[in-house]
């Protein structure tokens, strides 16, 4: 199981960049920065576009910025766009209702870690992951 997708990853390492340089920026400038395939990267930032986290402008100082303050991006709104909620498990009989949904003592549980999760990643900010590189630089 994997909790954060190499698409989620490599949104928020883009995230923070932008976030960093305070300015709009070539997709080619963050791809080359972090090592990111230029195809993948436009398709993230394109859905980050349409998510409203970012902005884009096109011309010689175009690129794409933060649309929103670095406090005000969650680390919970980037894997909804991505990955959509938080869910350790899936019922194995996916969009039917199952028989036991209402009784299931192991869904029960997971749904309880699920949002104690979401709540703990709900409170990680892109500002506090920029202030944790720059610490760990």
């Amino acid at each position: 199981m994997k909790l954060i997708t190499r698409e989620t990853d490599y949104a928020l390492r883009a995230l923070l960049n932008l976030a960093r340089e305070d300015c709009y920026m070539s997709s080619r400038k963050i791809a080359g920065k972090e090592g990111i395939p230029l195809h993948f990267l436009r398709r993230i930032l394109q859905s980050l576009i349409k998510a409203g986290v970012i902005e884009s402008r096109e011309g010689a100082s175009g690129g794409v910025r933060l649309k929103a303050e670095p406090a005000d991006i969650r680390l919970t709104d980037i894997i909804k766009i991505f990955q959509g909620r938080i869910q350790f498990s899936e019922c194995i009989f996916r969009k039917k209702i199952c028989t036991n949904h209402a009784t299931c003592v192991i869904r029960k549980r997971l749904e309880s870690i699920e949002s104690k999760v979401a709540d703990e990643l709900g409170n990680i900010t892109i500002a506090d992951l920029l202030q944790d590189q720059e610490v760990n630089s």
